[in-house]
């Protein structure tokens, strides 16, 4: 199996929570992990990545579709809505029938499709109505991706994500772990032999109620507020953020070494603009 891979989406598949400062936006994460592999499978792979962390469905379809389609991929992933699901109001119906016309647009295009459901986590009462978004959300991507005939990623049925340690800090992306698991996930429903290294994690030990405490308060101090403050100010980290991967690389021939060239180009192009300003 071989081609040219390209993703589309937001911060689940820029790799937010993976943090890696040698790769692009200084993430990982598992579509980069996953296109690694197809490059140790067969070199001749290709990747792009146009996701970016913030982006609504509308945002990706207006920003990112043409840009990927005109790579002609022979394999698409496609994951959004997350950030629709959390805003304060939310049409479910109208958000699953603008991404089915975003899916059927991929689909034309000749590609393989990869969908995924979002993780559907145990959440107190107080956020049902958030729960009920999720279990729609994930309800109609299963009967799309049959539809469509699309690879289906059911994350949500992957219940080791239930251990804390899935997840960043922020609990809200996956960690480096869960990127990694989710990465393998992929590359197995592809048929993708891979070479990951997936830690055992073992029995979580709950820490005692002093450290519960003094971790709510790290969370809520180092997350919610600053997360409060940025919408109530309209900022939001991807409006200043690039693709990764904008256009076609070949993992097999080194991530790292593509991100550190790539980058250089850039600050001498910089540099340029300066000493001719």
């Amino acid at each position: 199996m071989n081609g040219r891979y390209v993703a589309v989406g937001d911060s689940f598949t820029e790799g937010v929570g993976d943090a890696n400062l040698m790769y692009p936006n200084g993430v990982r994460g598992w579509a980069d992990r996953m296109a690694r592999q197809l490059g140790k499978a067969d070199s001749s792979w290709e990747y792009a990545n146009f996701a970016i962390r913030s982006k609504r469905l509308d945002e990706i379809v207006d920003e990112q579709f043409d840009a990927a389609l005109a790579l002609n991929p022979t394999l698409i992933s496609f994951y959004a809505g997350g950030n629709d699901i959390l805003a304060v109001r939310a049409d479910m119906r109208s958000i699953m029938d603008r991404y089915e016309s975003a899916l059927d647009r991929l689909v034309s295009s000749g590609a393989d499709v990869m969908l995924f459901t979002t993780f559907d986590v145990k959440i107190s009462t107080a956020l049902e109505p958030l729960r009920r978004r999720i279990v729609y959300y994930n309800d109609a991507v299963r009967t799309l991706a049959a539809r469509y005939r699309c690879l289906l990623i059911d994350h949500t049925q992957y219940r080791e994500f239930e251990d804390r340690r899935m997840w960043a800090f922020d609990r809200i992306h996956m960690s480096k772990v869960g990127h990694k698991h989710l990465a393998a996930y992929v590359l197995g429903e592809l048929g993708v032999p891979h070479t990951l290294k997936l830690p055992e994690l073992g029995p979580f030990e709950s820490p005692d109620w002093r450290e519960t405490l003094r971790t709510e308060g790290r969370w809520l101090a180092s997350e919610v507020v600053p997360l409060m403050r940025r919408r109530m100010n309209g900022v939001r980290e991807g409006d200043t953020l690039p693709p990764k991967w904008p256009d076609p690389i070949r993992p097999a021939d080194g991530m790292k070494r593509l991100a550190r060239a790539r980058s250089g180009d850039a600050m001498e192009v910089h540099e340029r603009a300066a000493h001719v300003a």
